[in-house]
């Protein structure tokens, strides 16, 4: 097995943060001569939370060949019990114990599901008071989005606030978690590490073979967790050449249609909270789910009927388009 570096897992938050933030901005200054001074202090509230712990651990972990991966006999249920239990849980740390027997039967969706977990409490595990502290100063500030923004870091605070630090939901926590989930057959873990920079294999064919499986899968969990490797990271690769990919529009439609599939995008999932908590991208609509923060907020009118064309295209025609 190689052995690699892998990258911090909570960076797929901001860096999605990051682009819906640049599309808003620009879409934001083209429409309207652009609010610089709301965007500078979106930008200060992301990197407040934007701080990684360093040098606390070993992030050199062992790595499975992905001809060891097992394969499902069949792609999970769009929303599983294991999964709608994730969107609606209240303590999430006795959601993720409930998923301790099955994880260590070899479980992929619980595995997986845990993994999500511990990347969703990072953040606030990692330094409970400091979180807190920071979200009291976010709402200090004042700015636009402020009380958003605290609403969603509160959410994770209560969801969250049985883990502590001696937990270490760290980053090698987490990718060893991932690795895992991807060895027992899921689909989604593999397509998650790809999108950290941590394939499974570091080859085109790999690469390539993988989106196709992700596709086939219709598993809205992996389209999701595929996204940002089909972004701007995707440009100019010849093994996504005819694929959805490349833009920031083809990442955003990836998403979308995991959100079509079946994946919780409502205005108190996972997906819109981690966003406004991590990354300071909070709708300023109360209620509005992330499809309709996509098509009101960052895509232009001209833009619509690409990135419909883009999902319809992600799902072979097979659902309708909202």
């Amino acid at each position: 097995m190689s052995r690699r570096s892998p990258s911090w897992p909570g960076t797929r938050t901001l860096a999605w943060a990051t682009l819906v933030l640049l599309v808003v901005a620009s879409v934001a200054a083209w429409v309207q001569g652009g609010d610089h001074d709301s965007v500078e202090r979106v930008a200060i509230a992301t990197a407040v939370d934007a701080r990684l712990p360093e040098g606390s651990v070993d992030r050199t972990i062992d790595r499975p060949r992905a001809s060891a991966i097992q394969t499902p006999d069949a792609a999970p249920a769009t929303r599983s019990t294991i999964r709608q239990a994730f969107d609606s849980s209240r303590d999430l740390f006795a959601y993720a114990q409930s998923l301790e027997p099955a994880a260590r039967e070899r479980d992929a969706d619980a595995i997986w599901m845990i993994s999500r977990v511990y990347e969703y409490c990072s953040g606030f595990a990692t330094s409970p008071a400091a979180f807190d502290r920071d979200t009291r100063v976010i709402g200090e500030m004042g700015m636009r989005g402020s009380a958003a923004m605290v609403a969603a870091r509160e959410r994770v605070s209560e969801r969250c606030a049985r883990f502590a630090p001696q937990d270490e939901l760290t980053p090698r926590m987490i990718v060893l978690k991932r690795v895992e989930a991807a060895e027992a057959g899921s689909v989604a873990a593999e397509a998650s590490l790809m999108a950290s920079g941590e394939p499974l294999e570091d080859t085109p064919e790999y690469k390539r073979e993988l989106v196709e499986r992700v596709q086939k899968s219709e598993d809205p969990e992996a389209y999701s967790a595929l996204a940002p490797a089909m972004g701007i990271a995707a440009s100019g690769k010849v093994e996504y050449s005819d694929k959805v990919a490349g833009t920031q529009f083809s990442e955003l439609a990836w998403q979308l249609a995991a959100c079509r599939l079946g994946m919780d995008c409502t205005a108190d999932s996972a997906l819109m909270t981690s966003y406004c908590a991590n990354g300071g991208i909070c709708s300023s609509v109360p209620g509005q789910d992330f499809e309709r923060f996509v098509f009101d907020a960052a895509v232009p009118r001209q833009g619509v009927d690409v990135i419909n064309d883009m999902v319809d295209s992600l799902m072979g025609g097979k659902r309708e388009l909202k």
